[in-house]
């Protein structure tokens, strides 16, 4: 694989990257101030889980975000220890539903899981190799999304990205542990006692996919966001042309709104067909990362939702034929450890799916949002702005309008 000249320049910060003052890892951690900072945590964590092989490095004002060679080394040993695991188990014949319960329905269930279970993470690592520069493009595109909405007077509050990403990783670690101590301490407190391979084939891909879909949902947040700030920009600048209300201000004006979020101060004092023109190439930009992404998360998420599906359905036919007493099943585990163990595993991947269902449902609905605000906005300004801004909405119509529905 052949590095770009920013990936060679940042080589050395694959290996010495703990280097870094104190201060300034606490500055990210505490107060970022650009998106790079904002998604250190993220990228530390998925890095170490061999799902995102990059590192950023360089203070603020020149960070640079490139593909590490540890983190691709890390990808391959975890695409090795997970094959070593799975395959052991199933030349064993040792896997965490046979402790409890053996059918030929259990049988063929296990094997199935295992099957899968190999392939979807063979495929997890697999993409995280083959579209590293895509994870890479992504987030170069997101930062320079970001600055295109200085131009514009957006300012985000990447403290707040940050806690969202804080959130749905404690969220993830704290379900996975849960259920992790929960299963364990059934099968402890019933003297099973299963071997580091079988533990690491059944429990530890938990995390991994659940850490997909937190990857997933982050970006779904960020063009979520994008999307909703533009519709804000435009909205701000119709109102302000249908009240003729357009005027130079001063400093002492720039703040105008205040969110959560983002902060957005007053854009008058631009040209209305700069302000059509900026947001038109920030919408393409949009679109061109949310397209990068779509391809990159496709395969993942098609195996986590292959991989929940099936789970789900063997482990609801487990727990129906017990609770209904149709399984005369030979076990010691008591019916409501049984029945705990395998509802755990239901609902931790229903978590999954419903994320991955919302995080993507949300992104869709402020497209639908920026295509009501375009067509606002090209009415009124075709029909009553000067012939720059008239040129200005026809491209905006014939580009724009069909990169909302395609997306």
């Amino acid at each position: 694989m052949k590095f770009s000249h920013d990936e060679q320049q940042g080589k050395r910060f694959c290996w010495f990257w703990p280097k870094f003052s104190t201060m300034a890892v606490l500055t990210d951690f505490l107060h970022p101030q650009d998106s790079y900072a904002a998604e250190k945590i993220m990228l530390l964590i998925t890095f170490f889980l061999g799902l995102t092989p990059l590192r950023i490095a360089g203070p603020y004002g020149n960070r640079r975000i490139f593909i590490s060679r540890l983190g691709l080394m890390i990808t391959l040993v975890q695409g090795v220890f997970f094959a070593y695991c799975f395959l052991h188990s199933f030349c064993s014949e040792e896997s965490i539903v046979g402790f409890f319960f053996k059918t030929e329905i259990s049988k063929v269930g296990d094997v199935l899981q295992k099957c899968i279970g190999l392939t979807g993470m063979m495929i997890l690592f697999g993409m995280s190799l083959s579209k590293c520069r895509d994870m890479k493009a992504m987030y170069q595109m997101v930062a320079f999304v970001d600055e295109k909405f200085l131009d514009l007077g957006v300012e985000f509050n990447y403290r707040f990205i940050l806690k969202f990403r804080q959130t749905k990783l404690l969220m993830m670690m704290s379900v996975c542990c849960s259920y992790m101590t929960t299963s364990m301490w059934i099968l402890f407190h019933n003297q099973i006692w299963p071997s580091f391979q079988a533990v690491g084939a059944f429990f530890v891909p938990h995390i991994f996919i659940l850490s997909v879909v937190v990857l997933n949902i982050s970006f779904a947040m960020r063009f979520g966001q994008h999307f909703n700030l533009l519709n804000r920009v435009l909205k701000n600048l119709y109102h302000q042309w249908d009240t003729r209300t357009i005027k130079t201000i001063t400093q002492k004006q720039r703040s105008l709104q205040c969110l959560d979020s983002f902060s957005m101060y007053t854009i008058v004092s631009k040209n209305p067909s700069e302000i059509i023109q900026e947001s038109m190439e920030i919408h393409q930009l949009i679109c061109e990362a949310a397209s990068t992404a779509n391809k990159y998360f496709t395969y993942q998420l098609l195996t986590i939702i292959s991989i929940a599906f099936l789970i789900i359905v063997f482990d609801a036919y487990y727990v129906l034929e017990t609770l209904l007493g149709k399984s005369k099943r030979e076990s010691k585990f008591k019916t409501v450890e049984f029945v705990t163990f395998f509802s755990c595993q239901m609902i931790l991947y229903l978590i999954a799916i419903i994320s991955i269902v919302e995080g993507s449902n949300r992104v869709i609905k402020k497209i639908s949002g920026a295509l009501t605000t375009y067509l606002i906005i090209l009415l009124q300004f075709t029909s009553s702005s000067p012939p720059a801004v008239q040129t200005a909405c026809s491209i905006l119509n014939s580009t724009e309008i069909a990169n909302v529905t395609q997306t």
